[in-house]
């Protein structure tokens, strides 16, 4: 498992996502930088992410089941600390 950011945004969504999908790769990528002066950038520095995640959870489910997943395992991350977030939900072997 990678996490390529290391916020305390970033560190709270890997702990929900591995505590909820139990990834067998997961990798955390702030796109916040490339947003710095957007609509949505809080000036934080972790409002915009990629997350990349693959887990045997998402094995049958179509695109939108996989990122209604990811979303409740966010829970209200998603309303309150992260402006945009740009998932690619996969099974293992995909």
């Amino acid at each position: 498992m990678t996490d390529t950011s290391t916020g305390l945004v970033a560190q709270e969504i890997t702990a929900r996502l591995t505590a909820g999908l139990a990834p067998s790769r997961l990798d955390v990528i702030n796109d916040s930088a490339k947003h710095r002066g957007h609509m949505g950038d809080d000036g934080s520095g972790e409002s915009h992410f990629t997350v990349v995640v693959e887990s045997v959870a998402f094995t049958g489910k179509s695109r939108v089941e996989r990122q209604r997943m990811v979303n409740r395992a966010l829970g209200d991350l998603m309303e309150h600390k992260v402006h945009a977030m740009a998932i690619r939900a996969t099974a293992p072997g995909e």
